[in-house]
């Protein structure tokens, strides 16, 4: 079966490590109803009491019956097919690896990482992003010497639902600083995200498992000295790069994912939110407000899939404070992408689980659009739906530790 078709979003820079095959073989151990006639019959049989409408008292000729002990029939159960059996077998295997490497393991072996203190204004913050080509920070509390959380593409999407909330307020807008973020949420009613880290030498599958919980798509890895109990940021790890992890490392196990994704039910289809070139990035933000999502597919007027709008694609949009380029076309926005930027990632219906995985192997991509053979929009695909579905589908009680579904 052919894999989906791909293209690539940026060239990676710091791809995961390929793990050493002995390490990876460690890892393995793991009826209709009848049609009634208008006609009328006439009977001396007196009519059966209807539904409700029982006699007050037990006819004699029940005591008269024997009585037989019921006995519980088995169900039979439908054996799985050979491809069912490998489906699940992947699944398992893959689950033990997350369990015995850690989340230090997938960083690569240099890296940068920038931290923005918490007394930083988000203006500033939003032109260090930029210049730096990143989009998001791990923010530190330098009055208490702690994490404080994580500086989001939602975070300035919250700030512009305040401008357009509290227009009167715009020339506070420049003035707010990182500190204030929780206090944006509560001013436009948003429900703040669970400020969540794990310890680098924790399972990976735990920092798996708690990215879903929270509806994270990335998670800082937080390390403590125990001398002085100080927290320190090492890294931050994100669903695309456990995931790429996962491809580059366990293709013994990927390659048994043989069920295509129409027979395990990945991915979004129904209630999808899109847009129209035409449409502005203020109209596009509120569908992701409103649907709590991260991505809009933009279409023509005949559900042909153009493009993908996507939460950093806001950052541009308010470089330097003007959020008057808000009311610009979606088209004008996704114009201001980088020049290497390739296109979309995309799959069809038919394509099987281990194609997709090796999409993630070869290419950097963030999520799929279904699509049929002429392009109309079917549904979508997010990391979060990959990863669900390798942590929770077909878990056996013999598989050690386990973080319950959120």
């Amino acid at each position: 079966m052919d894999n989906p078709s791909n293209r690539e979003l940026n060239p990676p820079t710091d791809e995961p490590q390929r793990v050493s095959s002995a390490a990876s073989a460690s890892a393995s151990a793991s009826a209709t109803a009848p049609a009634i006639s208008s006609g009328l019959l006439h009977s001396s049989i007196p009519p059966l009491p209807r539904a409700g409408h029982e006699l007050p008292f037990v006819a004699p000729s029940s005591y008269l019956r024997p009585k037989y002990r019921s006995r519980t029939v088995p169900v039979a159960t439908t054996p799985m097919s050979p491809i069912d059996e490998e489906q699940l077998q992947g699944l398992k295997g893959l689950r033990n690896f997350l369990r015995v490497r850690t989340s230090y393991d997938v960083l690569p072996l240099s890296f940068r990482l920038i931290v923005l203190d918490n007394d930083l204004l988000i203006r500033k913050s939003l032109d260090i992003l930029t210049q730096n080509g990143i989009v998001s920070a791990p923010l530190w509390d330098s009055q208490q010497s702690r994490f404080a959380g994580l500086l989001t593409a939602t975070d300035y999407i919250n700030l512009i639902q305040y401008y357009c909330q509290f227009p009167e307020h715009i020339d506070d807008v420049d003035k707010f600083r990182l500190s204030s973020l929780r206090d944006i949420e509560k001013a436009i009613g948003v429900l703040p995200l669970e400020t969540v880290s794990v310890h680098p030498s924790r399972p990976l599958y735990e920092a798996c498992s708690r990215m879903l919980k929270s509806r994270a798509r990335r998670i800082p890895l937080v390390d403590i000295d125990h001398e002085t109990e100080r927290e320190t940021v090492v890294s931050v790890i994100t669903q695309y790069r456990i995931l790429k992890f996962i491809a580059v490392n366990t293709e013994q196990y990927t390659m048994l994912l043989k069920q295509a994704v129409r027979e395990i039910g990945l991915g979004t289809y129904k209630n999808l939110a899109t847009a129209k070139m035409t449409d502005s990035v203020l109209e596009v933000i509120n569908l992701m407000v409103t649907h709590n999502i991260s991505a809009v597919p933009i279409v023509d007027k005949n559900n042909v899939v153009l493009n993908v709008f996507e939460a950093v694609d806001v950052i541009p949009c308010i470089k330097g404070g003007v959020y008057d380029e808000l009311k610009s076309t979606v088209g004008d926005a996704l114009s201001r992408r980088p020049e290497d930027f390739q296109g979309i990632y995309t799959c069809q219906e038919d394509d099987r689980l281990d194609s997709i995985f090796t999409t993630l192997r070869q290419s950097r991509a963030h999520r799929l659009v279904v699509i049929d053979d002429n392009w109309h929009l079917r549904g979508i695909i997010s990391l979060s739906d990959i990863l669900k579905y390798v942590l929770f589908t077909g878990v056996t009680s013999d598989e050690g530790e386990y973080f319950p579904p959120p």
